[in-house]
Parts: structure tokens; C-alpha cells; sequence
């Protein structure tokens, strides 16, 4: 009755209605799912429940609500000053892993956010330099509570806007999942991305802009043979890949994601 009845209230805002009432009723009681299932109509129902599932109707994120979002192989605190990590950005990380092969790169994450990215790239390469920048401090804040409760307090978190804080550094990697979300698209309407960080969804207009700064700064901060992995709308791929390669990049690459969408484009600066 408790998740039916939950499951009902969410039908219109989430496309797992189900799902998201018993991760809110396991989270509130404390349980694990496999339990949940097993004794769910035999408990009262916690008033945090209640209150969550209301909460949820209205728009706002699971993650924000429980307060963590899985990513990787890690579980990372969220609260409303950062993006909640996407499935289809652990692409990013795939890619950076495939095309480094340093055991001591470095690799620098341009706007972090909850530390997603560059949390993920440190805990499967531990000796590689991980630095991460943002430019939202209350962002920098919650990676960094991610980082300790990890234990990777060896990444570099540095506040600031993409490169302004790395002046006369170099990189083996770059890796961004910058805003890209056209400041037009309907999408933007949707009421849980309303509750996210609009700066970090959308840079206004085309939704090109930000990563035409990072394309266009990246050489000056990659070694001579690095690579530039980006994040990308499903539609962006051919104009990133027209605006790498006019700014001098090689082996300009676009990957899919796992729902077929060419979500990530890497590019590798030449060597000479």
C-alpha cells in the first residue's frame, strides 16, 4: 500500500515512479531495498516519508532529497548548489580512462561541481595529479566534503572559472562537462531541472559558449601530445567537432552513450 500509494503520487513527475518511492521509503526507514520489498505493509509509514514523497511530487530531484547520488563506483553527497551526476557522464570518465595511459598524468576537471568526474578518475588511478576547478564556491564545497569522505584528499580543488585559477599550468587531460543546455530549450522548463543550478545547465543562447572558451583556452594549458574529452548535447556533436578541429586540434573523435547519443568528443593537440 505505501509504495503504491507513493508510486501513484509520482506518476506525473518521474519517469520511475515506482523506483523513486521505495529509494525514498528504504531511505526514511533505514532499510535496504531487498528488506523494503519484503516488509514494506507491515511498517507505519515515517512521516519523513511522507513529507519526501510530497517533496518528490513537486519536482525536486531524488538525489537532493536523500541527499546522494551513486556515480561510478562512488557515492557522492549532493545538495541543491550542484548538477546531480548523470549516468551518461561516466562516458567521460570511460574515455579519459581508455586514452591515459601515464601513471603519474595529469589531468584537470573544468567545473566539477559535486567532484564527480575528477573523484571517480582518483580513485581508479591513484597516482595520477587530480585537479579540479569551479567557479560556484558552494560547489567547491561539496566536492570537497566528497573528497574527504572518500579519502581523496589528494585532489587539487581550486575556486575559479574553468582555467582561471591554473595560469602557466599543463595538463596530460582536460576533461569537462561544462554547461551546454540552449537558454531556450524547453527542456529547461522541466521542474526538476528548475530546482538545479541554471549556471551550470545552461550558458544562455545557443548553449555554445562555455565550451567555446574551454576549446579555444584548452591549448594553452595541454602538453604537447594531451587530449580534450568534453561532455555534449546529443545534437552538439558535429559543430564541437567543426569548432575543435578549426582551432588546431587532431584525432577529432565523437563517442555514444549508452542510449546511442554522441554525448562526449575527445580531440588530441598535436605534437608539433
Amino acid at each position: 500500500m505505501l509504495l503504491r500509494q507513493g508510486a501513484q503520487r509520482l506518476a506525473l513527475i518521474s519517469e520511475s515512479p515506482r523506483l523513486d518511492a521505495e529509494l525514498l521509503l528504504a531511505q526514511a526507514l533505514g532499510v535496504g531495498r531487498t528488506w523494503l520489498l519484503t516488509h514494506a505493509e507491515d511498517t507505519a509509514t515515517p512521516l519523513t516519508y511522507r513529507d519526501w514523497i510530497e517533496r518528490r511530487a513537486a519536482g525536486e530531484p531524488l538525489a537532493y532529497i536523500v541527499g546522494f547520488k551513486d556515480f561510478w563506483t562512488l557515492r557522492l553527497a549532493v545538495t541543491a548548489a550542484v548538477l546531480v551526476p548523470r549516468p551518461e557522464t561516466e562516458l567521460l570518465v570511460e574515455r579519459a580512462l581508455a586514452r591515459v595511459d601515464h601513471p603519474t598524468a595529469r589531468i584537470v576537471d573544468l567545473g566539477t561541481g559535486s567532484g564527480a568526474i575528477a573523484l571517480a578518475l582518483a580513485a581508479e588511478r591513484p597516482q595520477w595529479q587530480v585537479t579540479a576547478t569551479d567557479a560556484s564556491a558552494p560547489a567547491l564545497a561539496v566536492a570537497r566534503a566528497n573528497a574527504l569522505a572518500l579519502g581523496l584528499m589528494h585532489v587539487e580543488l581550486l575556486h575559479g572559472s574553468w582555467f582561471a585559477p591554473l595560469a602557466g599550468r599543463h595538463f596530460d587531460t582536460i576533461v569537462s562537462n561544462p554547461p551546454y543546455i540552449a537558454g531556450d530549450d524547453p527542456a529547461l522548463a522541466h521542474p526538476a531541472l528548475q530546482r538545479e543550478p541554471q549556471a551550470a545547465l545552461t550558458p544562455g543562447g545557443d548553449g555554445m559558449a562555455a565550451l567555446q572558451t574551454i576549446i579555444e583556452t584548452a591549448p594553452r594549458h595541454l602538453t604537447r601530445h594531451g587530449w580534450l574529452l568534453l561532455e555534449h548535447g546529443a545534437g552538439q556533436a558535429d559543430e564541437v567537432t567543426r569548432r575543435l578541429v578549426a582551432r588546431g586540434f587532431h584525432h577529432v573523435t565523437s563517442r555514444r552513450d549508452l542510449a546511442g547519443h554522441e554525448r562526449v568528443t575527445e580531440a588530441q593537440w598535436p605534437f608539433d
